[in-house]
């Protein structure tokens, strides 16, 4: 099998057994073994279809670094300190927290697990300083869980509004044609199901996720730690904004750095990805701005000491100063409020993480 068998193992699965819930389409079209969009070669990256934090450069790694070692000292520097990243990539922002040295790396203590389902990306990790793996490690474990920009790639159900609340259902349209082709199919949706944020009325053909993958992902996460937190940054809104908005704002796809087609067209082509509703999640101890984490973890003084390199070695500038040039634009991408400055980050802090607050799991 190919990836571009794909389509039409879908429909063969759809005209067997009936329309599929989009979560499963959506499920399939990114990760289905040997067609899905990151199996396929979809990843992140300025040679990719898409770039998130990591990838803008090494600043961002920089700073988590030190919010690392922060949470380090708010556990009494455990040995071992474990931090897992959930939803690696290629490891490029592993590569960043480990070149940064952070003092829990520099005495024994750090721990990096970098969990990837993608065979291809996890390859990548090779030669790396940590442990890689396509599955969760086993729990009990003291430190940090991070997931950078996942919980949006996660399979969910669709509602759509057509009169009343309805779940969208994927089947394959009676024409002929060299490929299949996708369409949608509402059917209806038990209220119980439907998210306590979903608005009774919206715009007809509104849209909104129903977040069972990503509210499982944090209980999972939360479920690994004794003490420490999970970390989540992600682009999020609440149901009833997402609902209200056009859906095409926020349920998108991207290939090669540009916009993608409607999500059903030619599954395991494009990156699907959708803004989170945050309050279908369990309730998190903080919520930050993107901007405002970094900010709070040091990258004002990170990017004055550039500042400083820069003005120092402007005239006759070394590799060192052409870096720390490159650190004062990585910075303003990275606190871009229309961008990704806007991120939200979530963190559930288990055990007595260190800010005085906690969940129960």
């Amino acid at each position: 099998m190919t990836a571009a068998d794909l389509p039409s193992r879908l429909a063969d699965t759809i005209r067997s057994t009936g329309p599929i819930p989009f979560s499963a389409f959506m499920e399939a079209a990114l990760y289905d073994e040997s067609g899905g969009f990151y199996a396929g070669g979809g990843r992140a990256g300025r040679r990719g279809d898409f770039v998130t934090s990591p990838e803008v450069g090494p600043l961002f790694g920089t700073v988590l670094a030190r919010a690392l070692d922060t949470w380090w000292d708010e556990l009494g520097r455990p040995v071992p300190f474990d931090v897992v990243d959930v939803g690696a990539g290629p490891g490029t922002l592993a590569r960043a927290v480990l070149a940064a040295r952070p003092r829990c790396r520099v005495e024994g203590a750090l721990r990096y697990t970098a969990v990837e389902r993608s065979a291809g990306q996890r390859r990548e990790h090779e030669g790396l300083p940590l442990r890689s793996t396509a599955t969760w490690p086993d729990g009990g474990l003291t430190g940090v869980v991070i997931a950078n920009e996942l919980l949006d790639n996660l399979a969910f159900r669709l509602a759509v509004f057509d009169g009343v609340w309805r779940e969208a259902f994927v089947d394959v349209a009676p024409v002929a044609g060299p490929s299949p082709r996708f369409v949608e199919v509402l059917r209806p949706i038990d209220a119980g199901a439907l998210p306590f944020g979903l608005p009774a009325t919206a715009a007809h053909g509104a849209r909104a996720p129903i977040e069972v993958e990503a509210a499982r992902f944090v209980v999972d996460a939360l479920g690994l730690l004794d003490r420490g937190r999970v970390v989540v940054l992600d682009y999020a809104r609440t149901t009833a904004e997402l609902a209200s908005a056009p859906w095409r704002a926020w349920l998108r796809t991207y290939r090669s750095h540009e916009r993608g087609r409607h999500y059903l067209v030619e599954p395991g082509s494009q990156d699907i990805t959708a803004e989170v509703a945050i309050d279908q999640l369990p309730p998190p101890t903080s919520v930050d701005t993107q901007a405002g984490f970094l900010a709070a973890h040091g990258l004002d003084e990170l990017v004055e000491a550039g500042r400083r390199t820069w003005a120092a070695n402007a005239a006759a500038p070394d590799l060192a100063a052409l870096k720390a040039r490159s650190r004062i634009r990585e910075a303003e991408a990275l606190v871009d409020p229309t961008g990704l400055g806007r991120f939200a980050v979530l963190q559930w802090v288990v055990g007595g993480g260190g800010d005085g607050g906690r969940v129960d799991r």
